[in-house]
């Protein structure tokens, strides 16, 4: 049998730079993710103040925030313990302001936009 387990307490985390730029506010650690198909699962570590760069989904972005809370651009507040389904075309960033724990699963990956295109 083949398993993969990683406590996200003891994950090594690395600099999240899914999107083409290094983000030294957001960590992340690889558990599955595919850059040739663009979906996995992947853990995201927002440092106090970390804000992800503004983004498109391309398929589904489902997570659940594993500690602290992360705010859409729109104010709206996910906290620990939200599971939350993102649909494809669905178009966002988010910021943690104390810091923020989140389990990620991005099916069909994301591409850059502006933040005009919110």
């Amino acid at each position: 049998m083949q398993r993969n387990v990683i406590n996200y307490r003891d994950a090594d985390w690395q600099v999240y730079s899914l999107q083409g730029k290094p983000q030294n506010d957001i960590l992340w650690h690889n558990i599955s993710w595919s850059e040739e198909n663009d979906t996995g699962f992947f853990l995201v570590k927002f440092e106090p103040g970390g804000t992800s760069i503004p983004h498109e989904h391309l398929g589904f972005e489902e997570f659940i925030i594993l500690e602290g809370e992360i705010t859409d651009h729109d104010g709206f507040a996910y906290r620990q313990g939200d599971c939350v389904s993102l649909q494809a075309d669905s178009r966002h960033f988010s910021r943690s302001e104390n810091g923020a724990i989140v389990g990620v699963v991005v099916r069909g990956g994301f591409r850059t936009i502006d933040e005009t295109e919110l």
